[in-house]
């Protein structure tokens, strides 16, 4: 069974003239014990579709889908208060930028023992304080920080990013969550400090079955981490499957630019040579093309793909697209 199975999920952006199709019936399945990448240029909703998951999008945005199933249970025939109060319990995030997510008037230590989940305390009243402490210290040490009688004094604006980062990862932690949802979590950081966030987020996979959506713009990088990937393109399902398969055979034009363009497929080329890119950028929501929304970038692109392609099952690896690289293998 999946642990999370979402089928053609649409997310409207609701407005004074006509509402915006920002997410087009995009579909996710997440295993336990998964680490799945969510992969695609900046714009692309990989963000939103992870707050339409979580349940924190507000009431411009109308989420809609044809199955959205949690461990089984259809949340679709849930009120809103009752699928927030599943997800909330079982699923975590971490986001973009921690110091914008952390509270800068609380110290670490306040914030990070409120975050700890009231059910995991025991005894009298009086003895909670003190195991919200050790709860804190212990998942502080959790995510690489020793030092933990400093760190709990500090401010946000005291530590570092990478610091900060493993502050917000602890505090999800303290929901002991089956689904971490990871929202470029290393963006802006030093190569040394992203693998470390990396190698601890795969550490939480291994040791504590944890399931992880990794969501990134940088393919080549996420390859490293990850079991299987989902590609988007403004808001549409592109591809997915295995992580071999996807770096080595894939089956999507759009897909196959971003593997072109990543460092290692660049690595013969003489130096101060241009990477390989799609000419264009991706459509601002204001103005997005009807069918394939890749079609005006897309070096395959024929009259058909004015109409949205469905998709396709190919062995397990799914693609949209009227005119594949499938037969080019």
């Amino acid at each position: 069974m999946n642990l999370l199975d979402i089928r053609n999920l649409s997310i409207v952006l609701k407005s004074a003239t006509n509402p915006i199709l920002a997410v087009d019936r995009v579909s996710l399945t997440m295993k336990e014990g998964e680490v799945r990448g969510l992969v695609g240029e900046s714009g692309s909703g990989k963000s939103l579709l992870a707050q339409a998951i979580i349940g924190v999008l507000d009431e411009k945005w109308h989420v809609d889908a044809d199955r959205f199933h949690w461990r089984g249970k259809d949340l679709m025939r849930l009120s809103v208060d009752e699928r927030k109060a599943i997800i909330s319990k079982d699923v975590a995030m971490i986001f973009q930028e921690p110091m914008a997510c952390l509270d800068p008037t609380m110290t670490i230590g306040m914030q990070l023992t409120e975050a700890v989940d009231g059910e995991q305390l025991t005894g009298y009243f009086w003895q909670k304080n003190q195991q919200r402490k050790e709860t804190a210290i212990s998942l502080l040490h959790k995510v690489g920080i020793k030092q933990h009688k400093i760190c709990l004094k500090k401010y946000p604006h005291q530590l570092n990013e990478a610091l900060c980062q493993r502050v917000m990862i602890a505090m999800a932690l303290a929901k002991r969550p089956i689904l971490l949802i990871a929202d470029e979590p290393t963006a802006a950081m030093e190569s040394t400090n992203q693998g470390q966030i990396f190698r601890l987020l795969a550490s939480l996979n291994q040791l504590k079955n944890m399931s992880i959506l990794l969501i990134s713009h940088d393919l080549e990088n996420v390859t490293h981490w990850t079991n299987t990937i989902t590609v988007m393109y403004s808001g549409q399902f592109v591809e997915a499957g295995t992580t071999k398969h996807i770096f080595e055979q894939p089956f999507h034009p759009y897909t196959r630019a971003l593997v072109d363009s990543s460092p290692k497929s660049n690595s013969g080329l003489p130096a101060k040579s241009r990477l390989m890119a799609l000419p264009g950028s991706i459509p601002i929501l204001q103005h997005l093309p009807i069918g394939c929304r890749l079609g005006p970038r897309c070096p395959r692109a024929q009259q058909a793909c004015v109409i949205a392609p469905k998709v396709t099952n190919y062995h397990g690896h799914q693609f949209s697209c009227h005119f594949s690289l499938k037969g080019s293998y």
